[in-house]
């Protein structure tokens, strides 16, 4: 891999900021549409962009070949589920809380990297760097003045979807052969597919707003909602997903890792700008509690791929 230039940590930094933008935007989004309807129209939104590269580049798409089913079950727990739950608990939480909930992917990964993957295994630096990440968490929980009984379950949710993008994640890898155009292509897809049905058969057993796909079908959504449900869509799903290939294949993967650091601080920092979000004490404790942790993380990461 190439030493990274100043184009590369623009790119870096801009990769950061437009994941970052995603929180606030899923926070406006949620004034007008129902979580469901979120999931799917950034589904949606997001395919075009990624399938319009594959076609223009001339790259197979193997969405319904013989291997569909992986690239159907990785749409609903990379995409369908996480996209949901996420959007689901920004409804009552702030988004910056969420962009701090998220930021605990690293470390997710890192336990559940140690059991599925060979190369992966957990050391002594890792099991402190994700005490530490998940510790801030755990403190962040106790903020009563931003997290309450009304909406406890909802933070959780969200930290429950991050868990998602982790396990779907590690499904990928089972299909880490094929370009990356064609599997993500392949993904967004199915998870298309899958979001309307899921959300019908789950809504007649049991319903309920978060679910009224057919009820959210009108023209009388507000404009700033249905900028942000586009924006969401196109930029953090399509686009932010072509300036990552782009960093992958010429610096590397740990270069581009580098990028779980920012996504928490522009969160936070974003949140406040656009909504007014309040920022407290333990914010800034498990904000700082969760870059340490990730630290500690991709450090003994580093070491160990400069080892073998």
């Amino acid at each position: 891999m190439k030493s990274p230039k100043t184009f590369d940590y623009f790119l870096l930094t801009l990769l950061a900021l437009i994941w970052s933008s995603a929180f606030f935007n899923i926070k406006i989004a949620t004034y007008s549409y129902s979580p469901v309807m979120i999931a799917f129209l950034r589904i949606f939104f997001g395919a075009i962009p990624v399938i319009g590269i594959s076609l223009f580049k001339k790259i197979k798409i193997e969405a319904f070949s013989k291997e569909w089913y992986w690239f159907a079950s990785i749409g609903i727990v990379n995409l369908v589920i996480p996209f949901f739950l996420i959007a689901y608990g920004v409804q009552k939480v702030q988004s910056n809380l969420a962009a701090v909930l998220m930021a605990t992917t690293p470390l997710s990964a890192t336990v559940l990297a140690h059991f599925f993957v060979e190369k992966e295994k957990i050391n002594y630096i890792k099991i402190f760097g994700v005490l530490i990440g998940f510790s801030g968490i755990v403190f962040l929980f106790s903020d009563n003045i931003l997290i309450n009984e009304n909406n406890f379950k909802f933070a959780l949710l969200i930290l429950v979807g991050s868990t998602f993008y982790v396990i779907g994640g590690l499904m990928t890898l089972r299909i880490s052969n094929k370009e990356n155009e064609n599997v993500t292509s392949s993904i967004l897809i199915w998870a298309t597919i899958f979001i309307l049905p899921l959300s019908l058969i789950v809504n007649y057993f049991n319903p309920s707003s978060a679910f009224a796909f057919i009820q959210d079908i009108h023209f009388s959504h507000r404009i700033d909602s249905t900028i942000a449900v586009i924006y969401l869509g196109i930029i953090p799903t399509g686009i932010a997903w072509l300036i990552r290939f782009k960093i992958l294949k010429k610096n590397g993967l740990v270069f581009q890792a580098q990028v779980a650091y920012l996504i928490p601080i522009f969160g936070v920092i974003l949140g406040y700008i656009f909504l007014k979000e309040l920022i407290t004490s333990k914010v800034i404790v498990a904000l700082i509690a969760v870059i340490i942790g990730i630290y500690l993380v991709q450090k003994s990461s580093k070491i160990n791929i400069t080892s073998t």
